[in-house]
């Protein structure tokens, strides 16, 4: 088993930054990959940003490209979203995920899920 706890949301202006973080605890050694996922309300669930287990392989939604950054600190279990020169339509519930195997960018393929932090950017 595999337990996330995400932290860093909150509320920021337009053109502002925040960083999340996702905490892995558990049999983290089983992890091949991290995602960001996030739903804004009325809105289906979309992947923001994956990285892979080594940080050789990242994926990011072409809506935060340039503008997010995924990484991840190996040595205290924890993947990172670094969001900079955020939009209102960035505003969502982000969702850190975890799989043991499977394609970064498919939905189906994370099995732990995290319950969720919400960020808010106004105009």
């Amino acid at each position: 088993q595999v337990q996330l706890v995400e932290s860093g949301g909150g509320n920021v202006q337009a053109g502002g930054s925040l960083r999340l973080s996702c905490l892995a605890s558990g049999s983290t050694n089983l992890i091949t990959a991290t995602g960001w996922y996030r739903q804004a309300p009325g809105k289906q669930r979309e992947l923001v940003a994956a990285i892979n287990r080594s940080g050789a392989e990242t994926v990011y939604a072409d809506s935060v490209k340039g503008r997010f950054t995924i990484s991840r600190d190996k040595a205290e279990n924890t993947v990172s979203l670094q969001m900079n020169s955020l939009k209102p339509e960035d505003t969502a519930v982000y969702y850190c995920a975890a799989t043991t195997g499977g394609p970064l960018d498919r939905e189906s393929t994370y099995e732990y899920w995290g319950q969720g932090t919400q960020v808010t950017v106004s105009s």
